[in-house]
C-alpha cells in the first residue's frame, strides 16, 4: 500500500429496514421529484424507489473506491462497445439483499410492487451476447470484489425498437433515455478532449528529436456518465464509465448575430452524432464512418481516463504501469485502443517506441467472439486515413517491426507474411483490426473450448504457431443472480429451500439437486414451476402477439440474434414440415407445441429480415387453421430485449441451439435456458459441446453433422438441389414459401428465402441437417409424453449447470489473464 495513502474507515448510515426503506422513498418523492403522494404516477413511485435503493448503493461505491484508490490495487479495464444490461432495480436490491424489505415497503404505501419493478425501460447500451456477457461479468467482478471498470459509450438511443407490421421488422428509436435514468451519475468534471481527421505532421522537436504532431484536428469533448454496479452479497460496488459525445465548441455567438440560428449550433449537432445510435448502419460510406469515430472515440476517453486515474497514484512512473493496470478488449471494436496508447505514449508521454511497446504488450488483452471470417472487424484503408492518419502510421509501424519476426520465423515465406499482416493487400487496402489486437495483446483467448480450438486449428493457425502460449480458452458464463434468482423466482426459492442458498454465488452447489430428479414429490413441485411460468409468458404473448395459447402445450424457444448461421430458418422448415404433415393427417397424434421466436435483424441485414417476415407469414396461416385443432402455434414476441428473456426463459421447455457447427463462438442462451431445466436441441457448436458433457448427452437432443463433417461436405462440393431433390419434406416446404402460400398468392414475398437456401447454395447447410433435425424433433415429441422422465431430464439439466457462472469464467481470467487479486 502507497505509504502516504491510509485505508479509509466507513460507516454505514443507512438502515435496510421497511420503515427505513420507505422513509426514504417518501423523502425522494418530496425534496427531489416535488410531489406528494395524491399527485405521484407510477413514474414518480419508481424514480423515488431508484433514489432509495441508490443511496444505499452510493455508500457502498464511496467506500470501495476509498479502499480501491488507498490499496493501489491493479485494476481490470474492460472496454467493449455494448453492455446489455436490461432493468437495474430488481437487480440491485437483489444484490444488495433487501428485495423483500423494498417489496414490503411498497405495498405500505399502497403500491403494487410489481408495477413499481416493471416500470424500468431496459437500458438501451447493448444488442446480444456480446454486451450481456460483459454486464453479466461486470456482476461478478464486483461480486467476487475485484477492483474493476467497464468502459463503453452512452448511446442515447439503442440498437433500434423493433416493430412488426404486417409480418416485417420496422425499427423506429430506442428513446430509451426519454425522462432521464436515475442510475446515473455524471462527471462533467472528468470531461475529455477526443482528436478526429486532421494530419500527421513531422517536426524536430526542442531537444532535436524527430516526432509526430497530429494538427488540424476536428475536435469532440466526452462526458462519462457513471452506472454503479453492485456486488451481491458484498459490499463491493465497482462502476460502469459511458462516453457520450458533445461538440468541442458547441454554440458560434458570431454567426447566430449574423442571422444564421442554423448555422450556429451545426457543430453541437454533429458532435452529438457520434454517441446517438448503437451500431448504425454500416451499409453506407458515412455509416461506416460513423461506426470507425464511434470506435476511437470511446477508446480515446477511456485511454485518457486510465492515464489519469495511474497517475494520481504516489510516485507513478510508467514501469510501473501494468502493476496498476490490465485492459481487455471485448472484441475487435475496441482494438484501435493499441494504436491510441502506443500515440500518447511515444508522441505526447515521449517514450521512445520500444518502451511503450513493452507497456502495450504488458497491458492488453483480447477477447475474440466469432469464428467468421467476414464478421473479423477491418477498415478500408483509405476511410482509416482519413479519420486517423497518425494511427494509420502507428499501424504500419507495427506492422513493420512484426513482419520482421515473421520472416525470421519463416524465411522468404510470403504467403505468411500476407496472412498475419495488419494490412490486407487489395483494392483497397484493409486493416485488420483483429491482427492488430492478436499481435498487441499479452493473452488472446477464445470463449468456448470448441471456439478456441477451432481459433488456433484454422483462424488464427499462422499466430498460434507463432506464439504457441498465447491463445487460450476462458468458456463463457452467465451470472445466476439475474438468470435463476431473479428471473426465476419461485424455482429459486425451492433450490433454496432443498439445498440452501449458497449456490447463489457457488452454482456448484446445483449439484445437489441430482438425488431430487427422480424424487416424484420434488419433480411435482419443478413441474408446478414451470407451469406457473408458462402462464405467465402465455398472457405476454396474447398481450404482445394477440395469439392465445396454451400453456399445458410443449413450449419450444429460439430466442437469440436473428443470423442465417443461428438457422431460425431450420427452425421454421420444420414447423411447415410438421403442419403440412398434420394436414395430410389431421388425426395424427403428436404433443401440441408452441414455437416461440424472439431476435432482433441487423436494419442492413436483408436475408435476415427476410426470415422475421416467414416466420411470422407461417405463424399467421397456422394460428389460425381449425383443421389442425391447435396443435401448432407459432408466436414471434417483438422486440427482445434482457426484460423479455426474463420472462421466456423459465417459461421454456426446448432450447432451440441449432447453429451450422462450427460458427457458434460459444452461445450464453443456451446456458440461461438449461439453467432454467430447459432440454437443448443442438449441434455440436460453441458451448453447446459442454453444456452436453456436464448436463449427460441422454439429457440433451443432439444432431446434425459436425465441424468434420461440414468442412468435408464443403470439400466435395455441396448442392442443396440434391437434399431438395430428394427430400418431399424439404421440395414441399420450400415449395410452398416460394409459391406464395403463406402470402395470400403473393409469391415473391418469400422467394428469396427460397432461393437463398437453392440458387444461393444455402451457406449454412440447412438443408443438409434437416433430416437429422426433423428426426431429433420427433424424439422430442415422443420423451415429452413420458413427463418422470422428462421431469428428470430437466431437473438435471438445472443440477450440472454449475460450470457455466460467469463467476468462475472471471476467477480464470483472474488468475490466468489479469493477475489482479480480490480487495475485500
Amino acid at each position: 500500500m502507497p505509504s502516504n495513502l491510509t485505508q479509509p474507515s466507513f460507516k454505514f448510515t443507512l438502515e435496510n429496514s421497511p420503515d427505513s426503506i420507505k422513509e426514504s422513498i417518501l423523502n425522494h418523492l418530496k425534496y427531489s421529484l416535488a410531489r406528494d403522494t395524491h399527485t405521484a404516477t407510477l413514474h414518480d413511485w419508481w424514480w423515488s424507489t431508484c433514489l432509495a435503493i441508490q443511496d444505499r448503493v452510493m455508500e457502498r461505491f464511496i467506500s470501495t473506491m476509498g479502499k480501491q484508490t488507498a490499496s493501489g490495487a491493479r485494476r481490470v479495464y474492460y472496454l467493449s462497445l455494448e453492455y446489455l444490461m436490461g432493468r437495474l432495480i430488481k437487480n440491485n436490491l437483489t444484490s444488495l439483499g433487501i428485495l423483500p424489505n423494498a417489496i414490503e415497503a411498497l405495498k405500505d404505501l399502497g403500491l403494487n410492487p410489481e408495477d413499481v419493478l416493471s416500470e424500468e425501460v431496459d437500458m438501451g447500451l447493448g444488442n446480444g451476447g456480446l454486451g450481456r456477457l460483459a454486464a453479466c461479468f461486470m456482476d461478478s467482478l464486483a461480486t467476487l470484489d475485484y477492483p474493476a471498470v467497464g468502459y463503453g459509450i452512452y448511446y442515447e438511443y439503442g440498437l433500434f425498437e423493433q416493430q412488426i407490421k404486417d409480418g416485417q421488422q420496422h425499427e423506429c428509436p430506442d428513446n430509451w433515455l426519454k425522462f432521464g435514468n436515475p442510475w446515473v451519475i455524471t462527471r462533467k468534471e472528468h470531461a475529455v478532449t477526443v482528436n478526429l481527421y486532421g494530419r500527421a505532421e513531422e517536426r524536430v522537436d526542442q531537444d532535436g528529436k524527430k516526432r509526430y504532431f497530429w494538427v488540424d484536428t476536428a475536435k469532440l469533448t466526452g462526458v462519462p456518465h457513471d452506472i454503479p454496479i453492485v456486488g451481491y452479497g458484498t459490499e463491493t460496488v465497482n462502476f460502469l464509465r459511458l462516453w457520450e459525445s458533445r461538440a468541442h465548441a458547441e454554440f458560434d455567438f458570431d454567426i447566430f448575430n449574423r442571422g444564421g440560428y442554423i448555422d450556429a449550433v451545426q457543430e453541437k449537432m454533429r458532435g452529438e452524432t457520434v454517441t446517438k445510435v448503437l451500431y448504425p448502419n454500416d451499409v453506407t460510406e458515412t455509416g461506416k464512418e460513423l461506426r470507425l469515430v464511434q470506435q476511437y472515440f470511446f477508446v480515446a476517453c477511456s485511454i485518457h481516463d486510465i492515464i489519469r486515474r495511474f497517475k494520481k497514484t504516489p510516485s507513478w512512473q510508467w514501469k510501473n504501469f501494468s502493476k496498476h493496470a490490465t485492459l481487455q478488449l471485448n472484441d475487435t471494436h475496441p482494438s484501435v485502443a493499441v494504436a491510441e496508447l502506443m500515440r500518447v505514449l511515444v508522441d505526447e508521454e515521449s517514450l521512445s517506441w520500444d518502451e511503450a511497446w513493452g507497456i502495450c504488450t504488458e497491458v492488453f488483452n483480447y477477447t475474440n467472439h466469432t469464428l467468421l471470417p467476414e464478421a473479423l472487424e477491418k477498415w478500408p484503408l483509405p476511410l482509416f486515413q482519413k479519420v486517423l492518419p497518425r494511427h494509420l502510421l502507428i499501424i504500419y509501424e507495427i506492422n513493420s517491426r512484426f513482419l520482421q519476426k515473421v520472416a525470421q520465423k519463416w524465411p522468404g515465406d510470403l504467403e505468411k507474411m500476407r496472412n498475419l499482416s495488419i494490412i490486407e493487400e487489395g483494392a483497397p487496402q484493409y486493416v485488420r483490426m483483429a491482427h492488430l489486437a492478436v499481435i498487441a495483446s499479452r493473452y488472446v483467448n477464445g470463449v468456448a473450448a470448441l471456439h478456441t480450438d477451432l481459433l488456433k486449428r484454422f483462424l488464427f493457425a499462422d499466430f498460434n504457431a507463432l506464439y504457441p502460449k498465447k491463445i487460450q480458452n476462458k468458456t463463457n458464463g452467465i451470472t445466476p443472480r439475474r438468470w435463476l434468482k431473479a428471473c426465476n423466482p419461485n424455482l429459486s426459492a425451492l433450490v433454496d429451500e432443498t439445498i440452501g442458498p449458497e449456490w447463489t454465488t457457488n452454482l456448484d452447489k446445483l449439484v445437489g439437486l441430482e438425488k431430487h430428479a427422480s424424487d416424484k414429490s420434488f419433480q411435482e413441485r419443478f413441474a408446478k414451476i414451470k407451469r406457473q411460468n408458462k402462464e405467465v409468458l402465455s398472457e405476454l404473448i396474447l398481450e404482445k402477439c394477440g395469439v392465445s395459447v396454451d400453456p399445458d402445450s410443449l413450449f419450444d424457444v429460439q430466442i437469440k440474434r436473428l443470423h442465417e448461421y443461428k438457422r431460425q430458418h431450420l427452425n421454421l422448415l420444420n414447423i411447415i414440415a410438421a403442419y403440412q404433415e398434420l394436414l395430410d393427417n389431421p388425426g395424427m397424434d403428436i404433443v401440441p407445441r408452441v414455437f416461440i421466436f424472439s431476435a432482433k435483424a441487423a436494419p442492413g441485414y436483408y436475408m435476415a429480415k427476410k426470415i422475421i417476415h416467414a416466420i411470422n407469414a407461417v405463424g399467421e396461416v397456422i394460428n389460425r387453421d381449425h383443421r389442425i385443432k391447435g396443435k401448432l402455434k407459432v408466436v414471434f414476441i417483438p422486440n427482445y430485449s434482457v426484460s423479455l428473456a426474463e420472462k421466456i426463459v423459465p417459461a421454456a421447455e426446448v432450447s432451440e441451439q441449432i447453429s451450422t457447427a462450427g460458427k457458434e463462438a460459444s452461445g450464453t442462451g443456451n446456458m440461461k435456458l438449461s439453467l432454467n431445466g430447459a432440454l437443448t436441441i443442438g449441434t455440436l457448436d460453441g458451448a453447446n459441446v459442454e453444456i452436453m458433457e456436464a448436463v449427460g448427452r441422454e439429457n440433451f437432443f443432439l444432431f446434425g453433422m459436425t465441424v468434420e463433417e461440414v468442412n468435408a461436405l464443403w470439400a466435395r462440393g455441396y448442392n442443396p438441389y440434391d437434399f431438395y431433390n430428394s427430400n418431399h419434406a424439404i421440395k414441399r416446404a420450400l415449395d410452398s414459401l416460394s409459391g406464395g402460400y403463406w402470402t395470400s398468392g403473393d409469391y415473391q414475398s418469400l422467394q428469396p428465402l427460397a432461393n437463398n437456401l437453392l440458387q444461393g447454395g444455402d451457406p449454412f447447410m440447412v438443408l443438409a441437417d434437416f433430416n437429422a433435425y426433423r428426426e431429433t424433433q420427433r424424439k422430442i415429441d415422443a420423451a415429452y409424453r413420458d413427463q418422470t422422465k422428462w421431469q428428470k431430464m430437466a431437473i438435471l439439466n438445472t443440477a450440472r449447470m454449475g460450470k457455466f457462472s460467469s463467476d468462475r469464467t472471471i476467477q480464470e481470467y483472474a488468475d490466468d489473464i489479469w493477475g489482479i487479486k480480490p480487495l475485500k
